[in-house]
């Protein structure tokens, strides 16, 4: 049996710091093989930097996952192809630079990650996620023991819908981007754990992850303003997964959340 921790999108310094100060700790404590993670905001809020993807591996997270916000971090295109263990969404468009997928290893287990980002709703340009699925699902299976897929949606309905289209046929679909941990976490009947969103890593005293104030304001009187990244009750959410090794099926889901005063 394999654990796996997901930790939903980071957001900003306030996520990323508290991250990176509990996560080596909560991995020792609790036997965890493998910690995947959502960096897509990582970087004041929007996007992600070299700089911080090295930070993050170095304290006890072994793959990196993004989103819509891929891109939103100029440098970062030109640096996505020298980093490790970091992969974009699998279903941008074939020329966009970045690993479609990663395959992370522990004591011989290997494990397949890949995001799938959800076309409703989502102003990004992508190819359809449950064909991509298909694609890579059919190569993955001759380089992995299992295989975790993050669908990353605006939609539930997408969401739950990407869950059923792949039971029995990967450990896990767990979805992110709303930022906010919803409570059905369960396996499905052919053995594949879901998890419609891992909720987000970062300031909870917020709206999604922004000072609270000035989105309200702009709710009111529909005038553009800045959200900058907030910085009270800071928490880690995602969820742990256990997967039969053997079999490549998940036995248990949990939604984890992880409190400054814990």
């Amino acid at each position: 049996m394999k654990k796996v921790l997901f930790i939903g999108d980071i957001v900003g310094k306030p996520g990323r710091a508290f991250v990176m100060d509990r996560i080596s700790s909560y991995r020792e404590e609790n036997s965890i093989d493998i910690v995947i993670a959502n960096g897509e905001n990582s970087a004041g809020g929007s996007g992600i930097t070299p700089k911080i993807c090295r930070e993050l591996l170095e304290h006890g997270i072994d793959a990196i996952t993004l989103g819509d916000h891929v891109w939103d971090q100029r440098e970062f295109v030109s640096e996505i192809n020298n980093l490790e263990k970091i992969c974009r969404p699998a279903n941008l468009p074939k020329n966009c630079p970045g690993k479609e997928y990663l395959v992370i290893e522990n004591d011989g287990f290997r494990l397949g990650v890949l995001t799938l980002l959800g076309r409703q709703f989502v102003a990004m340009k992508s190819e359809c996620p449950f064909l991509k699925a298909d694609e890579l699902l059919s190569k993955l299976k001759k380089e992995t023991d299992a295989i975790f897929v993050e669908i990353h949606a605006e939609a539930t309905s997408e969401k739950i819908a990407m869950g059923w289209y792949l039971d029995g046929r990967v450990a896990a679909v767990v979805g992110t981007h709303t930022h906010v941990p919803t409570a059905d976490a369960r396996i499905l009947p052919r053995g594949t754990a879901y998890l419609t969103d891992a909720g987000m890593s970062g300031p909870y005293a917020s709206v999604l992850g922004r000072e609270v104030q000035p989105v309200i304001t702009r709710f009111l009187d529909g005038m553009p303003r800045k959200f900058e990244v907030a910085h009270n009750d800071v928490r880690i959410s995602g969820c742990l997964i256990e997967i039969d090794s053997e079999q490549g099926y998940s036995k248990k889901i949990e939604l984890i959340t992880i409190c400054n005063e814990d």
